[in-house]
Parts: C-alpha cells; sequence; structure tokens
C-alpha cells in the first residue's frame, strides 16, 4: 500500500473503534427498543415538541440506535433519516416503523464523523443517548453544521459528567466497564467549547438525571459478569461523596446527570 492509499493513524483509529460499537450494540438492538429508558422520557417529549414547532422539516437522527427519537418526531416532520452505524439497529428501526405506519422514515448507515449528505440538507439534527460512543464529537458537531440548514436546530441529549475530577474518574470507569464502545461522557462546559469550535452557539440547555437499574443496566449491553464485579466493587471502594451524589444503592442501581443541549448556527 502507497503512502497515498494508506489509512492516516487517526482513520484506522476511528475504524477501529467503530468495529467495536458495531460489535456490542449489533446483537443488543432490539433490547435497545424495548428498553423503558430509551423508550421514554422527558428529554424525548422534548425532542417532539421541538419538532412539532417546526412542522413538514427534514430531520437527521444522528446515532439512532433503535429509533425511538425518530419515531417520536415522525408524526411531525417530512422526512426522518435514522442513521447509525450499526446495520442490526437500521433493522429494527425499518421494522418498526413500519409496525407504526411511519413511512416517511428512513434508514442510512454510517458515521457521526462522515455524513453522506450534501450540505444545508437537514432543518433538524437529534441525537440521544450516542454521542458518547463517537470517536471525534469535534468532527461530528462540525458535519452536523455542514449538513444544516440556515435557521436550523441541533439538539443533542446525553449523560454529563460534572467536570469534578473525582466524579468524572468514577463515572467514565463504571462506563467502560459496561460497554467497552463507550469513549466519553463530557461536562457542559466541555460540550459549549466544542459547539462554539464548530460554529454553534447555544439556544437552550436542560439538565436532568436519570434512574439506572443495575440488572436491567447491564443485561441490556450484556455485560461480561467479571465487568459487572468490577463495577460494583469500585461503586463500594468509592469515597461517601460519590456515593451520595449518583445515588448508589446496595444493589448497585444509580442515578446519572444527563444534559439537553440545543444549538443554533452563531
Amino acid at each position: 500500500m502507497s503512502d497515498a492509499t494508506r489509512p492516516t493513524s487517526s482513520a484506522a483509529a476511528h475504524d477501529s473503534h467503530n468495529a467495536v460499537v458495531t460489535g456490542q450494540f449489533g446483537p443488543q438492538a432490539s433490547a435497545y427498543l424495548t428498553s423503558a429508558n430509551h423508550a421514554q422520557g422527558a428529554d424525548l417529549e422534548q425532542l417532539a415538541a421541538i419538532a412539532r414547532a417546526h412542522p413538514n422539516a427534514q430531520v437527521l437522527d444522528l446515532g439512532c440506535g433503535a429509533g425511538h427519537v425518530s419515531f417520536f418526531t415522525a408524526p411531525f416532520a417530512a422526512r426522518v433519516v435514522a442513521y447509525d452505524l450499526s446495520a442490526d439497529m437500521l433493522g429494527v428501526v425499518a421494522g418498526e416503523a413500519a409496525k407504526r405506519g411511519l413511512s416517511n422514515i428512513e434508514t442510512q448507515l454510517g458515521a457521526a464523523e462522515s455524513l453522506p449528505f450534501d450540505d444545508a440538507t437537514f432543518d433538524l439534527v437529534f441525537s440521544r443517548y450516542s454521542a458518547h460512543h463517537w470517536a471525534d464529537v469535534g468532527a461530528a458537531l462540525r458535519e452536523m453544521r455542514r449538513v444544516l440548514k440556515p435557521g436550523g436546530r441541533v439538539v443533542i441529549c446525553d449523560v454529563a459528567s460534572t467536570g469534578q475530577p473525582l466524579f468524572d474518574t468514577y463515572l467514565q470507569a463504571v462506563e467502560v466497564l459496561r460497554d467497552t464502545s463507550h469513549v466519553r461522557d463530557y461536562a457542559v462546559g466541555e460540550w459549549l467549547t466544542m459547539a462554539a469550535n464548530a460554529g454553534f452557539s447555544v439556544a437552550s440547555l436542560t439538565p436532568r438525571t436519570l434512574d439506572l437499574d443495575f440488572k436491567t443496566w447491564t443485561s441490556r449491553m450484556r455485560t461480561p459478569e467479571p465487568m459487572q464485579v468490577a463495577i460494583r466493587a469500585l461503586q463500594t471502594a468509592m469515597a461517601d461523596d460519590v456515593r451520595r451524589h449518583f445515588r448508589i444503592q446496595d444493589d448497585g442501581s444509580f442515578t446519572l446527570d444527563t444534559v439537553t443541549l440545543e444549538f443554533v448556527a452563531g
């Protein structure tokens, strides 16, 4: 292979990580369709309200997973493109969309950092619980900016770090133990910096919390038993401040901080 055709180390690293993501989520696609944490929530209602306020929009559901954002927003949109790295997830979305009679949902395979769409294609770009798996969030935000129409909106919902080092160390550790495709839960300040660098300003910022049942949380991802044991050991070993902040219970269930960020082109 010549230097001209050899992948860059960054591109090769992204490809390697993307293979981990698809390996993790493909076998669990149906579990995410029926997951209560993913199928409902105030953040989904917020996305539906934004879609309702922009009738007949062209919508991109970026990192769509099992398609819940697509299902909530399709009744108000002209077209929804459910976009994901996992072909298995997209198969679940297509099947469920057909069952629900949502004929304006279409699926497209690909990575968040390289969108196969023309400039100024979409009125709304939504992403929910996907960004912490992306290898390069800055590149993904720049791509969102490129495919967004003038006056359009980007809305991202994800788990959020507090930015406090002790809490952040614990959060990233349990996330990657549970799911090796995890990259990072970003703090709000990190999001604001990355968004500004991509040409966005913030229209709204909504913090929330998410309650997680330990058994359901690990079963959905088929977390190996040794990893589950490690998470429980870490929960027990951490300082009281950590256990209080994340509301860690005796069975390992806990609470995460989340944020919904609404961006507009700056």
